[in-house]
């Protein structure tokens, strides 16, 4: 009876330490546990205190192996009672160290193990993301195939519908740089002064005019001027002297924008009403960024091959200081972060699908568009910049994307007043900026 009564004994012990391991999140070898550990510099072998196993060095303030270590870390944090089938005094050895988890506890304890030492739950999560994040920076950032095919997308619009040699800005009006016209009509170049022109209209001439707009030019309402109509036109065609050229220049740069986005397989699968609204408010944006790649940061002129433009050309035009004066602090900023080819481009897709333009109706697929371009954009600096401030360039470009939205809208008022004293403003800049869609 009393050998029936051992072998039950050892049976039922060993039943109950297999369910206390099951109730166990990890196995007995214990890693990730976030314990506190000092490993051992010699190479001299070194048992643990509990079992005899092997040890990996010091646990919770004791000299014990994994599987000793781990199997305290559960013991402690389990609610469970243990309790000892045979006399509270078990040996614990490698072999048997499962059969009597409450002498095996004991033993944790009684060499100086402690249980202050062991760590919450949310201090071990917190120590796995902080392992996982130190391993993240450590393995080199890649651009991943789709990424790669991206930038190559878009460099290859770039290059197809982008000349930095500038060599047909000569077959557009001449630039007229002659200050005397806009002297005479209250406007110095670099004297920060506003420029003003009203122009008093009665309701009868007003409607006239508009009816003319809308006439065809064979029309005899459009051929017909009276003397006092055509003085007024050589009045306005002298205000805005380099006007005509720019007007050229920005039409041509438009014509560009619509074929460098038209070759993107994203903006081909808009339907034509989002790709017109993304058009409309990104124009403007893309041309700033084309004009900051010949942006010479220490003159401030913009050097186009041929020819160099200076705010003054931007003045004669019509456009007043509270744009041009964000705008040459803009092309600044932008240029002194020497973007290479790849981030510009990048740039100019991430203003091209802004799904909050006004007049766009799948804003959903739009934004995952422009999250995709971000995100290469932001894997590239991680991948090609060895820069030590690296990480705060995608911030900057993020920033100048910001202050160019700013501008967007000031920039539509000033042309709209421009054209209006001076109607050299082509019929594409101005559907372009016009908010029917």
């Amino acid at each position: 009876m009393l050998h029936r009564f051992i072998i039950f004994c050892i049976l039922e012990g060993l039943r109950m330490s297999k369910e206390l391991e099951e109730l166990s999140p990890l196995d007995d070898s214990g890693h990730g546990d976030g314990s506190e550990e000092e490993t051992e510099e010699d190479d001299e072998p070194k048992i643990c205190q509990v079992c005899g196993d092997k040890s990996t060095g010091y646990h919770f303030n004791a000299m014990t192996c994994e599987g000793c270590k781990g199997f305290f870390r559960r013991a402690i944090k389990r609610p469970a009672q243990l309790c000892c089938p045979f006399q509270n005094a078990c040996v614990i050895t490698k072999s048997n160290r499962r059969q009597c988890q409450s002498c095996r506890l004991q033993k944790c304890l009684s060499i100086g193990m402690k249980r202050e030492l062991i760590m919450s739950d949310e201090a071990v999560e917190k120590r796995r993301m902080q392992i996982r994040r130190k391993r993240m920076q450590e393995e080199p950032v890649t651009l991943s195939p789709q990424q790669e095919t991206v930038i190559q997308e878009l460099l290859t619009a770039h290059h197809k519908t982008f000349d930095m040699t500038c060599t047909n800005f000569i077959q557009f009006r001449p630039l007229d740089r002659d200050q005397k016209s806009i002297s005479e009509h209250g406007l110095e170049p670099n004297s920060g002064r506003v420029f003003h022109v009203t122009m008093h209209k009665t309701p009868s001439e007003d409607a006239t005019q508009r009816n003319i707009s809308l006439s065809s030019p064979s029309s005899p309402s459009s051929s017909f001027q009276s003397p006092e109509n055509k003085e007024r036109k050589q009045h306005k065609s002298v205000i805005f002297t380099t006007l005509p050229h720019f007007a050229d220049l920005t039409t041509h740069m438009i014509k560009n924008i619509i074929n460098f986005s038209k070759m993107l397989a994203m903006f081909r699968a808009l339907i034509i009403e989002d790709q017109i609204a993304l058009l409309k408010g990104a124009t403007f944006e893309i041309i700033l960024i084309h004009f900051n790649m010949f942006f010479n940061e220490v003159t401030g002129i913009w050097e186009c091959g041929p020819l160099q433009y200076c705010l003054d050309d931007a003045m004669r035009a019509g456009f007043q200081r509270h744009l041009l004066d964000p705008m040459m602090n803009f092309h600044y900023a932008l240029r002194k972060l020497h973007l290479h080819e790849e981030e510009y481009v990048l740039m100019q897709a991430i203003s091209l699908f802004s799904p909050d333009r006004p007049g766009v109706t799948h804003h959903s697929m739009i934004d995952c568009n422009q999250e995709i371009v971000a995100l290469t954009l932001k894997t590239y600096i991680e991948a090609k910049r060895s820069e030590p401030n690296k990480h705060l360039l995608y911030p900057k470009i993020m920033e100048c994307l910001t202050e160019m939205r700013s501008m967007n809208e000031e920039y539509t008022k000033q042309l709209l007043k421009i054209q209006d004293i001076q109607p050299d403003v082509s019929p594409l800049l101005l559907e372009i900026i016009s908010k029917d869609i």
